[in-house]
């Protein structure tokens, strides 16, 4: 289990010859990795975002706002993973993938559905199904950077970001953790100018991410709180996102996660936004 004095507690110490952090990128000779840095981002992305071939999860969300005032939201995420060419076994695998994200409450957002299609090699396909009104929107590359349903999370939090939209560099790596400094390679696609990320070197878990606006301010802070092994797996069953100039904070709890269960390819498809396949969100 990961708490919060655990994803911020100090690095270690850093010998001298080491890279202080912002000042000079460290190499992987200077510091003795037998990674990469693009294998370092590739196994932390597989972690997050494609362990096993496919998954399923309930979600409990909490939207808390300044005045402590808290908004719950319930659902489902499932998620299917185009295979890939060789015997699965790559831990740096981040192809093609889909995600249906059913809720169930409250009342004002039951049956709504957010599908994802996330390319490899070119933008995401995202849409939305509001059952209030009956309407399939499609959601443009431009809104990925805008609020999920509400809360301190983006569109583009939930389905993940494409390692290839950024440069990355390693400033700092430790007995425990890579710290690795993200820069987009479009900046006026996105709101930050760049993010860093702090990576559990033995399990390559994300403990922390902390996004920073044009006068290097941190503006934004994710938090994983709670991991566990499921089925053999690293997982991260609490997080947190926080806006520092709202004073809100988004908690989710994922909960009874599943990997490698029987999902078909076609319930990820248009054709079930308005009829929800059942049989798999129970």
């Amino acid at each position: 289990m990961m708490n919060r004095a655990f994803s911020r507690r100090l690095w270690g110490w850093m010998p001298a010859i080491a890279c202080t952090l912002y000042l000079l990128p460290c190499t992987e000779r200077a510091l003795g990795l037998e990674l990469t840095v693009d294998e370092i981002v590739k196994r932390a992305n597989r972690v997050a975002y494609y362990q096993a071939k496919n998954g399923k999860a309930n979600v409990s969300m909490t939207i808390i706002d300044s005045q402590a005032r808290e908004r719950s939201r319930q659902f489902t995420i499932l998620r299917w993973d185009q295979p890939s060419e060789g015997d699965g076994s790559d831990d740096t695998f981040c192809g093609d993938q889909k995600l249906y994200i059913y809720f169930h409450r409250p009342a004002d957002v039951n049956k709504m559905v957010f599908l994802v299609w996330k390319h490899a090699d070119k933008d995401d396909d995202r849409w939305l199904y509001m059952p209030s009104i009956d309407l399939v929107k499609r959601i443009a590359a431009t809104d990925k950077r805008t609020s999920f349903v509400g809360s301190d999370y983006c569109y583009e939090d939930v389905s993940g970001r494409s390692i290839d939209d950024d440069t990355h560099e390693l400033v700092e790596a430790s007995d425990k953790y890579y710290v690795l400094k993200n820069v987009p390679k479009d900046p006026a696609s996105v709101e930050f100018t760049h993010y860093v990320m702090h990576v559990h070197r033995e399990t390559f878990v994300t403990v922390s991410v902390e996004f920073f606006h044009k006068k290097n301010e941190k503006y934004k802070e994710y938090a994983a709180l709670k991991f566990e092994e499921v089925q053999d797996r690293p997982t991260i069953t609490k997080a947190s996102m926080k806006d520092l100039r709202s004073g809100s904070e988004t908690v989710v709890e994922y909960k009874d996660v599943q990997y490698d269960i029987d999902l078909p390819e076609d319930i990820f498809s248009e054709r079930y936004l308005r009829r929800a396949p059942q049989k798999y969100l129970r």
